[in-house]
């Protein structure tokens, strides 16, 4: 910090063993599939693939319930920068179709940015939408993260049922809670509309104005006493704002477990199931300031 201070902004767990019983996703690389996948089939070529069910309700969540979180990668190269891990996804894997051959790259560069590329190749057609689960609170880990001011550039939002499921097509930001084009609180609008309610707050893809363009800010956020600021870009059409609905009960970095309401997410995905016949890559960024909303 600014002030020499020391500040926790992500979440995580104590002990190593916490990380493998947990069911948040705290900081995972998830795959083949983030986000989900309703009643675990999509059509794919004229056909419907069926994929391997995470819970009850017969969809599929961050790829199965032995997904890429569930795996240990390979450590290709690694130094004080950065990391290169890789994994192969054999034909089947959860249900999906073709061997797929990924690498997760995580670099930490001099202007204090984490920049985190995802690349992909399959033998086959299959959608592939692979991202970090990562929860962030800038105010530190057991604050209330809804003090947050937050903006998002983002036109439209894609509303779900109680389940996650999209329930049609998205929608204007304008005139409702989930209008972030100029920063305001979480708080300020929190489970003010039957959207969030669904789903006890917000865990909603927003389609980005940046396009895709990893070049131009997707959001940003600040904590409440203004001391540090993230700025998020990503090659992502949309990112996915989770407020830490279901979080309470996962084992902290304290004695504590986390409450609800004491995170936030930014996931870079993709609204729609898309096909990746040969390779694909995406990248977010995360940029950490130390500085004041009037910096």
């Amino acid at each position: 910090m600014a002030d020499g201070s020391l500040r926790r902004p992500l979440l995580g767990c104590a002990k190593l063993e916490d990380y493998a019983r947990q069911a948040a996703f705290l900081g995972a690389s998830v795959g083949r599939y983030a986000n989900r996948i309703g009643h675990s089939r999509f059509p794919l070529d004229g056909q419907v693939v069926n994929v391997t069910p995470s819970n009850d309700a017969g969809h599929q969540l961050h790829g199965g319930p032995e997904g890429f979180d569930k795996r240990r990668w390979r450590i290709v190269r690694a130094d004080e920068q950065e990391v290169l891990f890789a994994l192969t996804s054999p034909d089947g894997d959860q249900g999906f179709p073709g061997t797929l051959q990924a690498t997760a790259h995580y670099r930490l560069t001099d202007d204090n940015r984490i920049a985190i590329t995802y690349r992909a190749t399959v033998d086959q057609p299959c959608p592939v939408n692979m991202t970090n689960h990562v929860y962030f609170n800038l105010d530190g880990e057991q604050s209330d993260v809804r003090q947050h001011q937050l903006q998002i550039l983002a036109q439209r939002y894609l509303p779900v049922e109680s389940d996650g499921i999209p329930d049609g097509e998205l929608k204007d930001v304008a005139n409702t809670s989930f209008d972030f084009r100029q920063p305001k609180t979480i708080a300020a609008d929190f489970l003010a509309d039957a959207d969030q309610q669904k789903v006890k707050g917000y865990d909603h893809a927003f389609l980005l104005d940046a396009k895709g363009d990893a070049s131009q800010p997707a959001a940003q956020v600040w904590s409440q006493d203004g001391k540090l600021q993230m700025t998020v870009y990503t090659s992502a059409p949309a990112l996915q704002f989770y407020s830490g609905n279901y979080l309470g009960g996962t084992p902290s970095q304290t004695t504590e477990p986390y409450a609800d309401c004491r995170d936030w997410r930014w996931r870079a995905n993709s609204c729609r199931i898309r096909r990746t016949i040969r390779n694909g890559r995406s990248r977010t960024v995360y940029y950490v300031r130390a500085r004041s909303m009037s910096a």
